[in-house]
């Protein structure tokens, strides 16, 4: 086996601690505040304007077709 640093070591035996926790009890839920917490990655003025550029171009289209 490859010699390890000790910072590498304490990285493995916490990596390995966080491992072994999970394995046991599973992934730990998500609670109303974290649910809360997640924000849109996308603010609502650009939600806004992208809704804007794909119902706008889908009427101009529409309408395109009757003349």
């Amino acid at each position: 086996m490859a010699i390890q640093t000790p910072k590498q070591r304490q990285a493995n035996q916490k990596f390995n601690k966080n491992i072994e926790k999970n394995r046991k009890f599973g992934q730990p839920k998500l609670n109303k505040k974290d649910l809360e917490n997640n924000k849109l990655k996308l603010s609502r003025t650009w939600l806004i304007v992208l809704g804007f550029l794909l119902v706008g171009g889908g009427l101009l289209e529409i309408v395109s077709l009757f003349f």
